[in-house]
């Protein structure tokens, strides 16, 4: 029985896979997060926005923010060669199908899709999205219809999505198929994303280690935020353990090669999927490294609005920066000869970096790449430059030293990420399998002592008794944990079965729970989706 032929509506949407970690939170932390936004939107608009316009900061760097950048929630983009498992990975971390996913072994998402929630499940297409002032996507526009046909928004009601959104990317192609036009700038798409998400998970398959010359392209599009970049082996089980240590050791050698930084990016190793696994030996090392990479994603909401605030720093100096070469050009031109006198600043433009760097103290790393600002200078309507505004620039430099750290304090450090009512409801849900609950057996550290009551089910009767339940008919987690795991099923999916089995929520199994539990398995083997919830006939002593 799949998840769509159960009828259900987005009430009851299943938890997803990312809940579990989302477990530690509270109302505090999202008090914080929204007042200390508003306070970065105060600043950003009295202090920063002006200076911006009236030096043009726009039509030299990025465009003039609006309350939908501060507003967005923090974004996880997904890049990767084709068939590297992106789709699939968000499939199973929302624990359900979100609208317009398709999945194949052929470049099937060839689209950027960007996965939010809502409260009716719908998709809202490029066009639309970019109009839409709730949404920081208007910029977009500038990459032309072309990309824009290749953008998209699904909708849908997961809890999820309710801290964060996903950017499903379209697969980067290899070998001949690197020479077909797109018809749009994919790297400048990609840099346009990687500038603006909270993180970037880049997915490579046991099998398919060789990076294209567009993967490699993509790659360096992403250049300036290796801090956000987390690499995923995925399909890990696919190869026996000393492949694995050798795929490991070849894929860290080509990301030497295009990364080119010293530090040694973290890798995770794992089989992001709900299939059993091809190889079960690594068990306990691809939970381990599952656990790591989810905490980590459970980190992004929280660390979103740091992010934030130091972007806005990052802003403002650039914009102090901005304002001292523009009103230092301003006061070189002459009343006659404009455009010969330009040419000439264009020329000694380093010289003229050199002299600003002493006079204003502004250190060299704020000061923008030479070529660059050269050639947006060439284009640049002059009769638009601006003499110094000392006093702008010092209201600036004192909201940076005062009004910044104070914003920097309201942001919880220690805090947990979502209210106990957003964790009640998820429990009403039944969890998923990143939810984290210590009655099943599955959960991280639970210890399982519990009794199970009996179930006349025959078909499954002989087998449960052979586990040996207690005098009260029931079994344990102990007693139930080995004969789940020999489906080879990743513990995430067995969690949810476990769940959905236990209907009266002891943490134990009687002989209908379990009769439940290995029908469960059996369906999800066969490759079927599991059920929103139990069917009634399943639960009515009439089934049998």
């Amino acid at each position: 029985v799949s998840t769509q032929s159960t009828g259900c509506t987005p009430d009851s949407a299943p938890t997803s896979t990312m809940l579990r970690w989302m477990k530690k939170s509270n109302q505090n932390d999202n008090d914080a997060y929204t007042s200390t936004l508003d306070g970065m939107k105060k600043v950003y608009k009295k202090y920063v926005r002006p200076l911006e316009e009236l030096y043009r900061y726009q039509e030299f760097y990025s465009p003039l923010l609006t309350d939908s950048d501060f507003d967005a929630p923090p974004t996880v983009m997904l890049l990767g060669q084709y068939s590297t498992g992106k789709t699939t990975f968000i499939k199973y971390l929302l624990e359900t199908d979100y609208p317009g996913l398709r999945i194949g072994p052929e470049p099937t998402t060839d689209k950027f899709v960007a996965i939010m929630h809502g409260e009716q499940d719908q998709i809202i297409p490029g066009n639309a999205l970019v109009v839409d002032q709730r949404h920081p996507y208007k910029v977009l526009t500038r990459f032309g219809n072309n990309f824009l046909q290749r953008f998209e928004a699904a909708v849908i009601k997961n809890p999820v999505l309710q801290g964060l959104n996903l950017l499903d990317t379209p697969g980067v192609l290899a070998g001949a198929k690197q020479t077909v036009n797109r018809g749009y700038d994919f790297t400048g798409v990609v840099k346009w994303f990687a500038d603006r998400v909270d993180m970037i998970v880049m997915l490579f398959d046991a099998h398919k280690l060789d990076i294209s010359d567009e993967f490699s392209q993509t790659i360096m599009a992403c250049k300036g935020n290796d801090t956000k970049i987390r690499i995923v082996l995925n399909k890990a089980d696919k190869v026996t353990n000393q492949q694995l240590m050798r795929v490991y050791g070849a894929l860290m050698w080509s990301l030497g090669k295009v990364l080119a930084t010293p530090e040694v990016a973290r890798v995770y190793i794992g089989s992001f999927w709900d299939q059993p696994y091809s190889n079960d030996d690594n068990r306990k090392l691809f939970e381990a490294e599952e656990e790591d990479l989810f905490k980590d994603i459970q980190t992004v909401p929280r660390g979103s609005i740091v992010r934030k605030l130091n972007d806005l720093v990052k802003r403002c100096r650039i914009a102090k920066t901005h304002a001292y070469i523009m009103a230092h050009i301003k006061n070189e031109m002459p009343v006659f000869g404009k455009e010969a006198k330009m040419k000439q600043i264009i020329a000694n433009l380093p010289k003229i970096f050199q002299q600003l760097e002493q006079s204003t103290g502004i250190p060299a790393g704020d000061f923008p790449n030479v070529e660059e600002f050269q050639e947006k200078l060439r284009t640049f309507d002059i009769t638009k430059l601006a003499k110094l505004n000392q006093g702008m620039i010092d209201a600036l430099d004192k909201m940076i030293q005062t009004e910044l750290p104070r914003l920097m304090a309201q942001v919880p450090q220690d805090q947990e990420l979502a209210n106990d009512d957003y964790m009640m409801a998820v429990r009403k849900r039944d969890g998923g399998a990143l939810y984290e609950t210590d009655l099943t057996p599955f959960g991280d550290g639970a210890t399982m002592d519990i009794l199970n009551s009996p179930l006349q089910v025959k078909e499954f009767q002989y087998e449960f008794e052979k586990l040996g339940p207690s005098g009260d008919g029931k079994i344990n987690g102990t007693q139930a944990k080995l004969p789940m795991q020999e489906s080879k099923l990743p513990n995430a999916t067995l969690r949810r079965i476990w769940t959905l089995a236990d209907l009266d929520k002891d943490g134990k199994l009687d002989l209908r729970e379990f009769a439940i539990c290995k029908q469960l398995i059996k369906m999800k083997l066969d490759g079927h989706d599991l059920p929103v919830e139990i069917p009634d006939i399943w639960i009515s002593p009439l089934a049998e």
